[in-house]
């Protein structure tokens, strides 16, 4: 078998730049500088701040000119190239993603992704379409039609890789990228950064100071005072795709502890109700499961792209981001618009459903002395329940014990379930069930 070592994409090429030169403030911010980089490499530059792993990353972007050396992209020189050709590498060859984001702030976010097809004269419809794309693939889509300052950082630096990625350079560029952002943020773009080198292939060449960013590396290139110290190798990409090596074993760590919150008895039913319900997700990762679980209780006959995109406009509904007015519209816009591709009558139909369960359960929550009587009319309607006086009361004193977390899922079916004579409601053991499912719904939603 052919043990080759295959060429490199970039090769670096005793590189030095000196600012000032000749003059009595000369520095020297690179020194002598010889790397090469293959393609589908993850390389990160680590070392402290003025060390020279920016200045390194702009010449290898063309940014910074050498004041002596080359850098060679894909067997051309920089010093070679035209000027077409240094902006077909700007627009084409490599991506940018900086920790500034440089994000326009008059541009949508769906405008700013799309901006470098725009410079290169491709059609309104086609490069949007693109841009949706990539907004979807981040998770970020329904914020297409959002302006930056309307964005947390770590949505910003998501727009600003989806920019860097609308012409699919084959090279992404990452200068401090995470460095503005909080540790949950971080680990998103740092995630992300890692998917594209490994579902796509894409050579990542990123700068940091920070040592927790080395585990995501292949190659580790160390620098102080402007030169090149050392190189550790976690994960050899430099062979022919026959010979790769076995992929290392799991190399994230935990950061942190995770903070896990007592569990309350309401939770513990909670969890034997949803079964992937962890004491974990209770804090800010509540929100993604409730609109999960509330996806898969209310709908069906959708694609799994509509219930995605749907999900993620409940998610801004959950958090008070959008009203119920807006969440139908998001759900009827096109998904090549950036809506999630529903019909209007569904739309609209799903925003009524998910605005009741809502609904009962802020009631629930802000007035629990009227919340037992609430449910149950709610219940009534919604099954389209015809009870006597005596049914009614057994109802609102059932829901009353579920609604104060004393009795669980199991207890509150076998309740509805019994017969009047034995001290039950006394409902169809098949109304019982979707009855249930729409109450223990309502719980996760009130929940927090």
């Amino acid at each position: 078998m052919d043990n080759q070592v295959s060429g490199p994409s970039i090769v670096v090429d005793h590189l030095r730049v000196l600012y000032n030169q000749g003059k009595s403030n000369e520095t020297r911010a690179l020194e002598e500088t010889n790397i090469s980089i293959y393609p589908n490499e993850y390389v990160i530059i680590f070392g402290p701040s003025g060390c020279g792993k920016s200045t390194l990353l702009y010449a290898i972007a063309g940014l910074q000119t050498p004041t002596y050396g080359d850098i060679v992209i894909n067997g051309k020189g920089l010093s070679k190239m035209t000027e077409r050709e240094m902006l077909d590498l700007h627009q084409v060859g490599v991506g940018l993603v900086f920790q500034a984001f440089y994000l326009i702030s008059s541009l949508t976010v769906l405008d700013n992704v799309c901006l470098p097809r725009a410079f290169r004269g491709e059609g309104v419809k086609e490069r949007r379409a693109e841009g949706i794309k990539l907004l979807r693939r981040f998770g970020i889509a329904e914020h297409a039609d959002k302006y930056p300052s309307q964005l947390s950082g770590g949505q910003k630096q998501r727009v600003a890789i989806a920019r860097s990625l609308i012409n699919n350079p084959n090279i992404i560029l990452a200068d401090e990228p995470v460095g503005n952002l909080d540790s949950e943020s971080a680990e998103n773009v740092l995630q992300i950064l890692k998917d594209l080198n490994e579902n796509d292939g894409k050579t990542i060449i990123m700068v940091t100071h920070n040592p927790d960013h080395l585990i995501y590396a292949d190659r580790v290139i160390r620098m102080k005072d402007g030169r090149v110290i050392s190189e550790e190798v976690f994960k050899e990409k430099r062979r022919i795709p026959e010979k790769k090596k076995e992929e290392e074993a799991e190399l994230l760590k935990q950061l942190h502890e995770v903070d896990v919150p007592k569990e309350t008895d309401e939770l513990k039913m909670l969890m034997n109700s949803f079964r992937n319900l962890l004491p974990q997700q209770v804090d800010v990762l509540l929100i993604p499961f409730k609109a999960k679980q509330l996806m898969s209780h209310v709908l069906s006959e959708l694609s799994e792209e509509q219930i995605s995109m749907g999900e993620s406009f409940l998610k801004e509904l959950l958090f008070r981001n959008i009203d119920k007015e807006n969440f139908a519209a998001s759900l009827d816009k096109g998904l090549e618009m950036g809506g999630a591709g529903w019909n209007k009558s569904r739309a609209e139909s799903f925003a009524e459903r998910i605005a009741g369960i809502v609904e009962q359960a802020e009631t629930a929550k802000t007035m629990p002395s009227q919340s037992p009587l609430s449910l149950a009319q709610y219940l009534k309607q919604r099954f389209r329940l015809t009870l006597s006086s005596n049914q009614e009361l057994r109802l609102q004193s059932t829901l009353k014990l579920r609604l104060d977390s004393k009795i669980g899922q199991k207890e509150l079916y076998r309740r509805l379930d019994a017969s009047l004579d034995i001290g039950g409601v006394g409902i169809n053991r098949l109304t019982v069930e979707k009855m249930v499912r729409e109450i223990e719904m309502i719980m996760l939603i009130k929940y927090s």
